[in-house]
């Protein structure tokens, strides 16, 4: 109905109408541009359906006839002349904008269930059966946080997790959904793209306990961070500390972004792919595939037997979404 509204709109200009076209324009067109702004494109949306429907409804109600007696006038006989079958009309449109209206009400609620009933850090799928499989890895780690370390704990993670490490674990993260300093983030992001030596130096640098990865090769979750390793890369090079991080040194040699045997020596060696990847060669994730086989990358990775040297493994969810390592304590020697 936005299309409607706006024909409308245009059809009687005024200040009002001419304010609601030129919102409604700009907010298509950034809502185009970042597809997070569709939350300044709603309001709109709404308005400009309601006019359209308004404006509809008005236009055609008053020509449904009723149970009244309406006198007879030259003027009413020539409009019934012109228009034999308009009352028909009305009603047909009328009935047509109601069944639109019930019926969007029906599908407002069924995408309301489906998809923003659940919260975030609760995951849901349909399985091969149907069945509906419920995914609680999230709690499930950061209540084990919460119980299971030092409450002057430092957790490392990429910044997406940080507002729900801070409030559900109740420990202290270095970077979140609101830290603004682009020095802090690159320095984390170069923990994840470096190999363990060099991240290691970083870690005991921002006096990090714990490591928290996100891992969906196992379950199928693909917004995991090996999927926005590219933007840890990225953030990461950005800054002079990283300068060493060049984000063509993590694709393979055909210039693809990969996790098997085709990857860069930078991409198997850096911490992230560890940390995603480590004890994952032995795991049979799907019939009929090799161990290691990546159910979102759908390949099988590449580096398959290897050792943590400077992590050690303190907690891994049950589907494996969450992978938490602690930072081993070395001596100057470098010994364990």
């Amino acid at each position: 109905m936005f299309p409607v509204g706006l024909y409308y709109c245009f059809r009687e200009l005024s200040d009002a109408n001419i304010f609601v076209i030129l919102y409604s324009v700009t907010s298509i067109y950034f809502a185009g541009v970042m597809v997070r702004l569709m939350l300044v494109l709603a309001p709109i949306m709404c308005i400009m359906s309601g006019i359209g429907i308004s404006t509809t409804l008005s236009t055609y109600m008053k020509n449904i006839e009723s149970g009244d007696v309406i006198p007879a006038t030259v003027k009413n006989k020539k409009k019934a002349a012109d228009y034999p079958i308009k009352s028909e009309i009305a009603t047909v449109m009328v009935t047509i904008v109601a069944i639109f209206l019930t019926t969007f009400v029906f599908h407002c609620t069924w995408v309301t269930s489906e998809a923003y009933s659940s919260p975030s850090i609760v995951l849901a799928a349909r399985g091969h059966d149907g069945n509906r499989i419920i995914f609680d890895d999230f709690r499930e780690a950061y209540n084990w946080l919460k119980f299971n370390t030092p409450e002057d704990a430092k957790i490392m993670s990429w910044w997406d997790y940080g507002y729900q490490l801070t409030a559900m674990a109740n420990r202290t993260i270095l970077v979140d959904n609101n830290t603004w300093n682009n020095t802090h983030i690159s320095r984390v992001g170069q923990a994840m793209a470096s190999p363990e030596e060099h991240s290691y130096t970083i870690m005991k640098e921002l006096d990090v306990d714990y490591v928290l990865v996100i891992f969906g090769g196992m379950s199928g979750y693909s917004s995991d961070d090996i999927n926005k390793f590219l933007w840890m890369i990225r953030i990461g090079g950005s800054t002079p500390e990283g300068v060493h991080i060049k984000e063509g040194d993590y694709y393979s040699s055909s210039g693809e972004y990969k996790v098997d045997k085709d990857a860069s020596a930078a991409m198997h060696n850096s911490l992230m792919y560890k940390m995603c990847y480590y004890r994952f060669g032995e795991v049979m994730t799907e019939q009929g595939k090799p161990t290691g086989w990546d159910r979102v990358r759908n390949q099988e990775i590449g580096n398959k037997d290897f050792e943590l040297d400077v992590l050690e493994e303190a907690f891994t969810s049950e589907h494996w979404i969450v992978r938490i390592y602690k930072v081993k304590d070395l001596d100057n020697r470098g010994n364990k």
